[in-house]
């Protein structure tokens, strides 16, 4: 159900004349209406509220001995009521709203001869010293941090919130000059915003704990990148499930990617340890890759089909609010399957790159050192 607080597309404008504000609103309205998946587009003001506006002439009101706390007082009063009075009986008090008799408020004649007692004790009608005229106006007046402000607000169908979101805001700033009016973007849009922020920081931290817990386990700063060139191939893998299910890039579906960084890296783990074990008890690179290869196969792919399965409920639902979580299952599915099919491949040929280049640099060090050594007996 909900209401228009709660439209994902929410355009936020603010300045300090009202009537500058409807004649910028109209202008995105219409921008947003030729955006393709924009959706029952609408103001969050109505402004077609009959209204009588009383337009005060102030140098007859100051010749007539007025001000304009009276007139306003006693137009509440007329128009409004007044409840300061109150009737008791017994224990019970009742509030008396006094305020003109309804068939001397019915037309607009009836506010121009509503009468005023000036400083000098004659009785003035309205209509010597104001200009009363209907026309329409807004049914309420907004404000957003003491500043007046007006809200476009627009549901989307068919497509992408931040897909719908983005085009809006390119639309916006290459066709529209709004002057003194600030646009501001709310609703979802500046919850995307904020949270893909926040998850991409906790991606980068978690990549940086990811590599400092191997550091202490390998006792090695180099394995650990190993491990990490996992990662990048289930990145794609996750990124192509999405494109083949048609799903979204949705703040779930970058949880599912925050969830794969542990997930994926496992595997590697799993191969860089058995073949370090391997080394350690005499075997060549290429032996202890191979073994190792063979050795952790069955648990890498025993752990990865039961994470497979276990998400293809969540990917397959229909369900109500099913579709906020098929991306997270999607994005876990396609990166674990590329992170399977190539990991196997991947991990240890880096590994070896690694090694061999280790090794250079050792030699180049080492002979850099009998050099030096050399010419220092000379």
């Amino acid at each position: 159900m909900g209401s228009a607080d709660d439209a994902p597309i929410q355009v936020l404008l603010r300045g300090p004349d009202v009537n500058k504000l409807f004649e910028v609103g109209d202008s995105v309205m219409k921008i947003i209406k030729g955006i393709p998946g924009a959706n029952d587009v609408k103001l969050s003001i109505d402004k077609s509220r009959p209204e009588i506006q009383v337009k005060l002439n102030r140098e007859k009101m100051e010749q007539l001995g007025l001000n304009v706390q009276l007139v306003g007082s006693t137009l509440n009063l007329a128009f409004a009521g007044n409840t300061d009075l109150q009737y008791s009986e017994g224990d019970d008090d009742y509030n008396l709203n006094v305020r003109f008799d309804k068939f001397d408020r019915n037309k607009i004649e009836d506010i121009g001869s509503l009468t005023f007692l000036n400083s000098q004790g004659k009785i003035v009608e309205l209509k010597n010293f104001a200009t009363i005229i209907q026309s329409l106006g807004p049914n309420k007046l907004e404000r957003y941090d003491r500043i007046s402000s007006l809200t476009v607000n627009s549901s989307v169908f068919g497509r992408p919130t931040g897909t719908v979101g983005d085009e809006i805001k390119a639309a916006i700033k290459n066709k529209l000059h709004p002057g003194d009016v600030t646009i501001n973007y709310k609703g979802r849009m500046e919850q995307q915003s904020e949270a893909f922020g926040s998850l991409l920081t906790a991606i980068i931290f978690a990549l940086i704990l990811v590599y400092l817990v191997m550091v202490v386990l390998y006792n090695s700063y180099l394995n650990p990148f190993v491990v990490l060139f996992s990662i990048p191939v289930a990145v794609i893998g996750a990124l192509f499930a999405l494109a083949l299910s048609g799903e979204s890039l949705t703040i779930y579906a970058i949880i599912g990617m925050l969830m794969l960084i542990g997930l994926v890296a496992k595997n590697a783990i799993l191969l860089v340890d058995f073949t370090n074990k391997l080394r350690d008890e005499g075997r060549t690179i290429k032996e202890a890759l191979i073994e190792a290869g063979k050795e952790r196969l069955r648990p890498i792919l025993m752990t990865t089909f039961a994470m497979i399965f276990g998400m293809l409920p969540i990917a397959l639902a229909s369900g109500a609010g099913a579709d906020v979580k098929n991306g997270l299952a999607w994005v876990i599915i396609g990166g674990l399957t590329t992170s399977l099919l190539l990991t196997l491949i991947l991990v240890p040929a880096v590994y070896m790159s690694l090694e061999k280049y280790k090794e250079k640099l050792m030699k180049y060090f080492q002979g850099k050192k009998q050099m030096s050594a050399i010419i220092g007996n000379v």
